[in-house]
């Protein structure tokens, strides 16, 4: 496994899943089994919403205070800071950390950037992350 330190945290992995899902189920009496006596008894219908999803774990943290995300439509920007308030990052610890953030706020058939701001207790900011792209789904 890759390990690049940027500032107080040192990264071990990022990786941006990519989900959406849509699942339906046809109404009772219109399915029937090989042998025509099965019976559809369930009728559901589920629509997940179209998400990014990235998830990245530090190795270890030393005065971490949080994480920003930042997302573009382009990967030379301008970037835009997506979370209101940090994601509350570590502290100090030796122990790996794994960190999950969404963002629900996407449109179908856009491709999308997105990098990782790190913060310390003493409110120096820097990338954490490389630029990623999320590709159009």
């Amino acid at each position: 496994m890759r390990r690049t330190t940027y500032g107080s945290v040192i990264l071990m992995m990022v990786i941006v899943t990519l989900a959406w899902s849509c699942t339906s189920v046809a109404p009772p009496g219109s399915n029937s089994g090989a042998d025509g006596t099965a019976d559809t008894s369930k009728v559901e219908a589920k629509d997940e919403a179209l998400k990014n999803s990235l998830k990245w774990t530090t190795a270890s943290e030393v005065e971490n205070f949080g994480f920003d995300i930042f997302r573009s439509e382009s990967e030379e920007g301008p970037f835009e800071k997506r979370t209101n308030d940090p994601l509350p990052g570590a502290g100090t610890t030796d122990e790996p950390q794994s960190y999950l953030w969404e963002d629900f706020d996407i449109k179908r058939g856009k491709d999308y950037y997105y990098y990782i701001e790190s913060i310390s207790m003493a409110g120096v900011r820097e990338q954490f992350s490389p630029i990623i792209k999320a590709p159009a789904k």
